[in-house]
């Protein structure tokens, strides 16, 4: 029996039991078969390629459904190189809108007719184009996908809709308190770093023009700052001539971006109210500055973090959730760029109990550096890791977006194949040590969103905390 199936029936065993039972409840049926052999990952033949004018070209052949998946990546064009904040995300998103050949209307028809989608989004470190089709249509969607990363155009109308859209979007965040949680925290452990305004604001969506994004496209894109993945039913030849003959006269121009600063490893920890009147419950988050991709505690600091609040099973959840009942969830993650990282914990608390979760997470990030991990939990904690990285990776256009999202922090393409055995090989020792390294209480930022006449008080024993409106 593998994990996939072992979770069916824990679901289906729990589907009977009382709303009220706890998970620490249930009793597992004793005669279960043991756990199956994992499968890994196969690591993908990559057949690579760099056009004279510096787009490096990743094809990965899948047999499967009669369909190929294009990502185009673009280091340095996300929203650490932006000026005004949220910037890259507009710029990602009108690429489709319009180009010198054709309107927004014939762009998402085209696609269609080849049987896909195309679309673009950002990142801190980069925009990916991203595109799939039939593969009678590789061609075909290759060219439109290299249309509108090479020569959009930006057109009044698109931009003045975009613009209204982001706006839009923008009171509706405004109103949820973890928006503004997110945007205190990013501020409190990046300051004055690009990684910590990525949040747009009104000035900086109403200030925005066309002119604007045209200068910034023909700064950002940049065929030596480019891969180009290939994945699905399609041959290395084809793939390398389609792309030479999409991408072969892309030309750099002008001088590029300049690269990311390194954030900081440490900062003195801040500890911040956000005002939210007549609000019954507190946004909690904790954070503190951790690491880049390519440091060599990423891996056991991946698995660190599942334990204490990576998923539902983990120590956060279990304790705040489940034991506690103080909130619907709780959780942490790790977020690791090209430049920096950081660590995040957060939970939406009823007011009465603010300050006791607030105590229940220094509880847990003391426990975790204090306490080795069980071999047990240890075992279940990298099953889980390695089986969600697996399932996450099973589709070829997954595939290719983790293969572009570790090239524009700096991982190379073999990472696809090392994460699971790398998960495998963290030892209790090493969980405990990126816990005391990481997870000190005393370390982290923390940042509460809610009515401070409620939860004022309750703060106090955590520091000593800056009162703001937003």
């Amino acid at each position: 029996m593998n994990l996939i199936h072992k979770t069916l029936l824990a679901a289906a065993i729990c589907a009977l039991l009382p709303a009220t039972a706890l998970a620490k409840d249930v009793v597992m049926p004793k005669d279960l078969p043991a756990y199956g052999a994992d499968k890994p990952l196969p690591v993908p033949q990559i057949e690579k390629k760099t056009l004279a004018n510096g787009l490096e070209v990743w094809v990965l052949p899948r047999d499967g459904v009669p369909r190929v998946d294009y990502v185009l990546a673009v280091r340095g064009a996300g929203y650490a190189a932006d000026n005004a904040p949220g910037f890259a995300s507009m710029l990602a998103g009108l690429l489709v809108e319009g180009t010198s050949q054709h309107d927004s209307k014939a762009i998402a028809e085209a696609a269609q007719g080849y049987g896909g989608s195309l679309g673009a989004q950002a990142s801190s470190d980069g925009i990916t184009v991203y595109g799939n089709a039939l593969a009678s249509n590789a061609d075909g969607m290759l060219e439109l996908l290299a249309e509108v990363s090479r020569t959009p155009v930006f057109p009044d109308n698109e931009v003045k809709l975009a613009k209204a859209n982001a706006l839009q979007g923008l009171m509706a965040a405004e109103a949820q308190p973890g928006f503004k949680a997110e945007r205190a925290l990013a501020q409190a452990v990046y300051g004055d770093h690009p990684y910590g305004h990525t949040q747009p604001t009104e000035d900086a969506i109403q200030a925005a023009t066309p002119a604007q994004f045209r200068s910034a496209h023909a700064t950002r894109f940049r065929p030596d700052h480019a891969l180009l993945v290939v994945t699905g039913r399609i041959e290395p030849a084809q793939a390398f001539a389609l792309a030479q003959s999409a991408f072969g006269d892309w030309k750099n121009t002008g001088e590029p971006v300049a690269d990311t600063p390194v954030a900081a490893a440490s900062t003195t920890p801040k500890f911040v109210l956000v005002q939210r009147p007549g609000s019954v419950q507190s946004a909690v988050r904790l954070g503190r500055p951790a690491i880049a991709a390519t440091d060599a505690d990423y891996i056991p600091l991946q698995l660190a973090n599942a334990v204490v609040g990576g998923g539902f099973s983990s120590r956060l959840m279990q304790n705040l959730r489940e034991d506690k009942g103080y909130t619907y969830g709780a959780r942490s993650s790790v977020s690791a760029l090209r430049e920096g990282g950081r660590i995040t914990a957060s939970a939406d608390v009823r007011n009465e109990v603010t300050g006791a979760s607030l105590k229940e997470f220094v509880g847990e990030y003391e426990r975790l550096g204090s306490e080795p991990v069980s071999l047990r939990e240890l075992d279940d904690t990298k099953r889980y890791v390695a089986g969600g990285y697996l399932i996450s990776n099973q589709m070829q256009g997954a595939v290719a977006s983790m293969l572009a999202g570790n090239w524009l922090v700096g991982l190379p393409p073999e990472y696809l194949g090392q994460f699971v055995p790398k998960i495998r090989a963290v030892d209790a020792a090493q969980v405990q040590a990126m816990a005391k390294k990481y997870y000190d209480p005393k370390d982290q930022s923390i940042v509460v969103v809610g009515d401070d006449k409620a939860i004022a008080e309750q703060l106090k024993p955590y520091g000593e905390f800056q009162v703001r409106e937003k």
